[in-house]
């Protein structure tokens, strides 16, 4: 979540800088992903994201339609140097999820969780105490949409 002193709006840009991202409320969270797909997508060993409210991102270029290499995920990458820009996913209606790696506040958004904790690499070793979902996380991640509408930092 963001730090206290953290206020949107918050900035992010790919690697090259041609695309850039302005997103004008806190992240409702912020999570690890373990899963395969995060890990090809990022080229990391997990990915970890900050969850936007969907209506928040401006996107310079706009984002154009993307890919959707799996059922119900869209993502997109930067058209010049291909950096991960965002993802949305069906199940988890009204967020995008923004690579922390290209937030400009990035260490002021702490993940919150860690979700497809079963996919994990069996090298990586990370000693925290987050909670940890064997897959999606869904319901959490929801709950987070949910709290954040009604006022709260969830």
């Amino acid at each position: 979540m963001p730090s206290e002193a953290s206020q949107p709006p918050f900035t992010a840009r790919c690697y090259c800088g041609a695309s850039r991202l302005s997103l004008s409320q806190a992240p409702l969270t912020a999570a690890y992903c373990h899963c395969r797909d995060c890990r090809r997508w990022t080229g990391a060993p997990l990915g970890a994201f900050a969850a936007f409210a969907a209506a928040a991102l401006t996107a310079d270029p706009p984002l154009a339609a993307g890919i959707s290499l799996a059922p119900g995920v869209r993502r997109w990458n930067c058209p010049a140097c291909g950096s991960p820009l965002a993802a949305r996913f069906d199940y988890l209606p009204g967020q995008v999820y923004i690579p922390l790696g290209i937030l400009d506040q990035a260490d002021q958004v702490a993940p919150q969780s860690h979700s497809h904790a079963a996919a994990a690499l069996p090298w990586l070793h990370l000693s925290d105490d987050l909670p940890r979902e064997a897959s999606s996380a869904r319901e959490r991640l929801n709950a987070s949409r949910k709290d954040f509408k009604n006022g709260s930092e969830g």
